[in-house]
């Protein structure tokens, strides 16, 4: 009997002629193919790979709806009171969630290397992130004192079980994917992840706050269940839908997707083996200095990501006095660019090979960055003046100025290409890192992209308190940006063995 027909009988548990037959419709979708996956693994089957990935359309509307388009830029400038101000505490925020993710993301990877399984863990941070998001309903404009304490303790703690969730979450996808799958694989999950933030996007836009603003017959009289516009509920209302969301649609990944086999150490020997496994790691990085470049290189420009998406809705909501319906609009259409760049970034990865397509991804963010922040009400590319006092280019409510509309089509630039290096960055330690090693090194990766973020969100924050200029404080996201470009150079996409 040949490999493959053997492999076949082993997962269908029936004869190789028998399971040709039956693998069909259904059971193609349940079953795995029986080839193998970029970590040495049978590759999960159809259903349990697309499980995978839709826990991040179940996971990522919180980066959307809560940190991009709608939480975030209502924290800043209604709870806390202002755009510089409230630009200034965002970063700190993120600066000391940053350093929890920081100090533990990567010994958690080491002690699920050790203890093998890694679904219990994606469950007690889903679990988590949930439950720091369902209290956001009671962040109330104008808060002082515990109160807003108590706003920005959630807004951190969910920062951070997203990150430990994350930790352990792409840490299985080169255990379920092909080698050539994982790019693939990794821009659908990027992809859905957007879709999902334009559905629930769309849908609080038309349930929320186009009601009674518009006299448009498709749209309700009244906001749906009662919601105060005046009170800013549809706001305070993002933490309990995303947190609902997260739970229903994470539901598949446990059903379907496989997880590794527990190697049956107790949590405590588990946990002191992982924590001298880092310890041997890092003092080993000499032999892994090819993944070490890459995780400097990433340590920069994933920071100057990351901030480009902490402070970009803050940016735009205060710089062009855009209220929730506009932003609403705003992150729909930025996250259908988005959807797209999930997919952009897997076509990159496999025609030019994912170093260069971090160079394409990356770099394209950085120059369109710094256009974006060169418009203003008054300003297009900041020398060609623009009267605000002249007649609208068209009838729309909002994004009805030529900055504005200029502002937009350099965002949608951004949100493909940021997307694309998400997806890019993940693939690359796929495809560098030692199969051994995975999920230590996605800790690694983690740590890599948030040991520098209270950094990057914290220049940010200063730049901008120290010159009152937000435009100021975004050129702190291209310092890091570029020198995540420039150590690239010294990358080279090829695949570590163990030491």
């Amino acid at each position: 009997m040949s490999a493959p027909e053997s492999l076949t009988e082993e997962v269908s548990g029936a004869p190789a002629s028998t399971a040709v037959v039956e693998a069909t419709g259904l059971a193609r979708w349940m079953h795995s193919s029986g080839a193998i996956s970029a970590s040495g693994d049978r590759v999960a089957s159809p259903a349990g790979q697309v499980s995978w990935a839709m826990y991040e359309w179940a996971r990522n509307p919180y980066v959307l709806v809560i940190t991009i388009y709608l939480f975030a830029p209502y924290f800043a400038n209604e709870v806390v009171g202002g755009g510089v101000r409230g630009q200034g505490l965002t970063g700190a925020i993120q600066s000391y969630s940053g350093i929890i993710i920081a100090v533990l993301a990567p010994f958690l990877g080491a002690i699920a290397d050790n203890g093998g399984r890694r679904k219990p863990w994606i469950a007690l941070y889903t679990v988590l992130m949930a439950a720091a998001m369902l209290p956001m309903w009671f962040a109330m404009p104008h808060s002082t004192g515990w109160q807003l304490f108590f706003v920005g303790a959630l807004i951190a703690a969910a920062n951070v079980a997203f990150e430990f969730s994350a930790v352990f979450h792409n840490s299985l996808l080169p255990t379920i994917a092909s080698p050539r799958g994982v790019a693939g694989l990794s821009g659908l999950g990027l992809a859905l992840g957007n879709g999902a933030g334009i559905i629930l996007l769309l849908f609080m836009l038309i349930a929320f706050s186009l009601p009674g603003n518009v006299p448009w017959s498709f749209i309700p009289a009244h906001p749906l269940w009662g919601v105060d516009q005046a009170a800013h509920e549809p706001e305070r209302l993002s933490g309990p839908l995303c947190a609902i969301w997260l739970i229903v649609f994470s539901v598949p990944l446990f059903l379907f997707t496989p997880d590794r086999p527990s190697t049956n150490l107790p949590l405590h020997r588990a946990m002191i083996e992982g924590v001298k496994s880092v310890i041997r790691t890092v003092r080993s990085l000499r032999h892994y200095r090819n993944v070490g470049w890459y995780l400097l290189a990433r340590l920069f420009f994933n920071d100057g990501m990351t901030a480009v998406l902490t402070f970009g809705g803050i940016y735009a909501s205060s710089i062009f006095h855009w209220g929730p319906i506009p932003m609403l609009a705003y992150g729909i259409e930025l996250s259908m660019f988005a959807t797209l760049g999930g997919f952009v970034g897997g076509w990159l990865d496999n025609a030019f090979g994912s170093k260069r397509a971090i160079f394409i991804s990356i770099g394209g963010t950085t120059l369109f960055l710094i256009l974006s922040v060169t418009m203003a009400p008054d300003r297009i590319f900041w020398f060609i003046p623009y009267d605000t006092r002249a007649p609208h280019v068209w009838s729309a409510p909002f994004f009805n100025t030529w900055p504005e509309i200029i502002f937009l089509l350099l965002v949608n630039f951004i949100a493909v290409l940021i997307t694309a290096g998400y997806a890019n960055s993940r693939t690359m330690l796929a495809r560098i890192a030692p199969m051994e090693k995975m999920t230590e090194f996605f800790g690694l990766y983690s740590l890599s992209g948030q040991s520098t973020s209270f950094l990057a969100t914290g220049l940010v924050s200063w730049m901008t308190l120290a010159f009152q200029s937000q435009r100021v404080g975004l050129l702190g996201e291209v310092l890091f940006l570029g020198i995540g470009l420039l150590l690239m150079f010294f990358v080279k996409e090829e695949r570590a063995t163990a030491a």
